[in-house]
């Protein structure tokens, strides 16, 4: 059996969309919650210039399950416009 995958991802804003990419994080949370191996998809800091949002993944095949879905492509192309920079994604 494999052990949990836990990720972070970091978002930064550009100045003034703060409110925006917390609504888009917000609406891919409610989807991505119900998906098959998540254990954890929450928004765990959230300041003007930065948030983060942990997950945690039953498996690998899971993870990967999730890459590919929906709600983590519509999440992306709704953030498109609203970042300063690329999202940081760490394996923790």
């Amino acid at each position: 059996m494999s052990s949990p995958i836990d990720l972070q991802a970091t978002f930064i804003p550009n100045e003034g969309e703060f409110f925006r990419v917390k609504l888009a994080l917000e609406i891919a949370i409610d989807e991505v919650v119900n998906e098959p191996g998540c254990l954890r998809y929450e928004l765990t800091e959230a300041s003007e210039d930065k948030l983060v949002l942990t997950e945690q993944w039953a498996s690998q095949e899971d993870l990967d399950r999730h890459a590919k879905g929906t709600a983590l492509q519509d999440l992306n192309e709704s953030l498109s416009a609203l970042l300063a920079e690329p999202v940081r994604l760490e394996r923790l």
